[in-house]
């Protein structure tokens, strides 16, 4: 159930079309779940995991908004190429 969630909200994390939120959100799920394999108490725990399901829900709305509103990309972005051939 929480390996789920880690990886839904990875997932939703990816779908932003914008480079900074983007990788914003991955460091902060992933740092989020750090913590909440390092916490001990379990009613902590279980509030760190109501908190993350809590923020899924944000993030998906979220992300919906951002593709709708994508920006340009960025120097930092992979960026497929394709190259047209010379001998046209």
């Amino acid at each position: 159930s929480i390996l789920r969630l880690y990886l839904s909200l990875l997932r939703t994390s990816r779908s932003f079309s914008s480079y900074n939120f983007r990788e914003y959100f991955i460091r902060r799920t992933r740092s989020t779940f750090r913590e909440i394999k390092k916490e001990q108490d379990p009613a902590r725990r279980a509030t760190l995991y109501n908190e993350s399901v809590k923020e899924l829900a944000v993030l998906k709305r979220g992300a919906i908004v951002n593709q709708l509103y994508g920006g340009w990309t960025l120097a930092v972005e992979k960026q497929d190429l394709q190259r047209e051939r010379s001998d046209n």
